[in-house]
């Protein structure tokens, strides 16, 4: 899954305007113009399409944060090394924190995605990449995750 995609369907199960979108970037010290917040969300295949970094994608679910808990004062927090591997684990995180989702949240929307999750299977994908039980966040995950949040927030 493309990080333009994860944005065009997080805006969707979130009903995120243009506008809110661009504070959102602000919010994490990121200017972004509507034209640009346009071109992230559209597909790949179509004319003025803009690919969406990870550390941009990554600035944004941190502004999201802000957004909706506000900011945390004292941010000694060590910054997350983001890669190919931890990328979905560091989204489904930041999601997770954003929305202020508990487990039994997490495990519902999966449900309503279409997967049944355990307690632990969970709590793997939030473990830190050198842990023995660490398990990587795969793209249908994020996806059924993703959808499961459509059928949570939309209706």
């Amino acid at each position: 899954m493309t990080n333009n995609d994860f944005l065009r369907r997080l805006r969707y199960a979130l009903n995120i305007r243009d506008n809110i979108m661009i504070e959102i970037f602000k919010l994490a010290n990121k200017n972004v113009s509507k034209e640009e917040v346009v071109a992230y969300l559209k597909k790949d295949m179509e004319e003025g399409f803009l690919k969406l970094s990870n550390q941009d994608l990554n600035l944004f679910l941190d502004g999201l944060i802000i957004q909706r808990r506000g900011k945390k004062e004292d941010s000694n927090q060590a910054e997350i090394k983001i890669t190919k591997n931890n990328l979905n684990n560091v989204l489904l995180r930041k999601l997770r924190i954003a929305l202020e989702l508990k487990s039994y949240d997490m495990i519902d929307i999966f449900k309503l995605g279409g997967i049944e999750i355990s307690d632990g299977e969970l709590s793997a994908l939030f473990r830190k990449e050198d842990h023995k039980n660490y398990r990587e966040c795969g793209d249908k995950y994020i996806r059924v995750f993703l959808k499961g949040l459509v059928e949570y927030y939309r209706n």
